[in-house]
């Protein structure tokens, strides 16, 4: 019988010493077993790749207007980034800050695309309510902590740049106040942005999925696609367990690529992030390392982000996996409790309960993307580790497309989606590249 991972504290684990442990999201604790298997066969109006918050999102919207869904999913229902993340809910807005992206596509553009992340977020709030979906969402705000002096005035220079063309409210927190927020010395002060939600992205999917079963979504587990053969009335769709017509067709996979989509396979490059859960601990010490009770994130390129779990006093700490070891052993996690330390030294003696990874989907340009590919397949991805509320927006804007509705109108629709001349190749450089990212953190360049 393998040790459990609780047996290993924060300490030992920074200093690489392994024990063998179950590799398992803690979000996973708390949600149903997946649904039985069974066969692909028959006809949809559309077929949904991927049974993530993306392929989720779709479906319902699809259901509820009357139109025959099957979802399928390689693995079982929601297998992927969508019950794996770290349950930070933004406004959606691009990796960059506001000026680039202002360089980038001009002040009209730039201020669309920064208009329509806001309501990705509000959207989302809103179907939670409506759907009545209990996943423990909650506007608490985000704090965002500066590593370098110099990144704390780049910072506030951002957030005036947000909320003249925005109108994010924001606010920061000079390195005097910021244990009000967090108890650490390591941050040079920080942003907060106080709309930011958080939730619980198990319960999250599970709640999504109950609503588009109900709505009359047919969802098939262990039914990854081979091959998507276009035909004069649709798409024929192959998998293991048989095949199915489609008059139209959503890949909604993001990191998870997917073989049959020669377009999408392109331009998608998939990587790992990987997440740390403590043992419960007391409330009260829990509240002292982070009694702002926000999501917590910092600046540096090779970036963690943090929180405490909604539903028991445990910190869950996320951050890119470690490399040269498999994900399944605890040297794959030892960087997350190392950097977990710099922030909180007081929590060595912490246990850790759960650890695990996940694939993200990042693009060529950094952007996300949805829109109609020249196989006639449609598409909703790269949201390049900020996926929750953008994945459940562009979920129902993709459905909406399909259905040829005006509200399917999006500002990220028909934005040069780019690949690269060595993308094969990406998904093998993504270690080194992070590597350099880490070095230059370290020596400040």
């Amino acid at each position: 019988m393998s040790t459990p991972l609780s047996a290993i504290s924060l300490s030992d684990l920074a200093q690489g010493r392994t024990m063998p442990f179950v590799h398992k999201p803690y979000w996973w604790e708390a949600i149903p077993t997946a649904a039985p298997e069974s066969a692909v066969s028959g006809f949809a109006d559309v077929a949904v790749v991927g049974s993530g918050f993306t392929g989720l999102s779709a479906a319902l919207t699809l259901a509820r207007a009357g139109r025959s869904v099957t979802i399928l999913e390689a693995g079982t229902a929601g297998y992927g980034a969508s019950t794996r993340n770290g349950g930070q809910v933004g406004s959606g807005n691009q990796k960059f800050r506001v000026k680039t992206l202002i360089d980038m596509m001009g002040v009209k553009k730039a201020q669309a695309l920064l208009m329509e992340g806001v309501s990705m977020l509000d959207h989302m709030e809103t179907l939670i309510s409506d759907e009545k979906i209990a996943c423990f969402f909650k506007r608490c705000g985000r704090f965002r902590g500066a590593v370098r002096p110099e990144h704390y005035d780049a910072m506030a220079q951002d957030m005036q740049d947000l909320e003249r063309y925005a109108g994010v409210r924001s606010f920061m927190v000079p390195k005097a106040e910021q244990h009000k927020e967090i108890a650490t010395d390591f941050f040079h002060g920080g942003s907060i942005l106080p709309q930011d939600a958080s939730l619980h992205p198990g319960l999250y999917h599970t709640g999504l999925l109950d609503r588009a079963q109900e709505a009359g979504a047919r969802l098939v587990c262990q039914a990854p696609v081979l091959a998507v053969q276009r035909e004069t009335d649709g798409f024929t769709l192959s998998t293991p367990r048989g095949s199915m017509k489609a008059r139209q067709v959503i890949i909604a996979t993001n990191g998870y690529r997917q073989s049959f989509s020669r377009f999408c396979r392109k331009r998608i490059v998939p990587v790992t992030s990987a997440l740390i859960a403590t043992a419960p601990m007391p409330v009260d010490r829990l509240q002292a390392l982070m009694p702002g009770g926000r999501m917590y994130g910092n600046s540096a390129r090779v970036f963690s982000y943090f929180r405490a779990a909604p539903d028991e006093p445990r910190l869950i700490w996320g951050g890119r996996v470690g490399r040269g070891t498999p994900e399944t052993s605890a040297r794959a996690y030892a960087h997350l409790a190392r950097d977990l330390l710099k922030v909180f030294p007081q929590a060595g003696d912490l246990s850790l309960s759960h650890a695990w990874s996940g694939q993200i989907g990042y693009t060529f340009d950094e952007f996300p993307h949805l829109g109609l590919a020249p196989d006639g397949l449609h598409y909703a991805m790269g949201y390049c580790g900020t996926g929750v509320s953008r994945s459940t927006w562009f979920g129902r804007k993709i459905a909406l497309q399909v259905m040829g509705k005006r509200e399917g109108f999006s500002e990220f629709t028909g934005l040069r989606f780019p690949s690269h001349p060595f993308q094969k190749f990406a998904p093998s450089a993504v270690p080194f590249f992070e590597q350099w990212y880490r070095l230059r953190d370290t020596l400040n360049l």
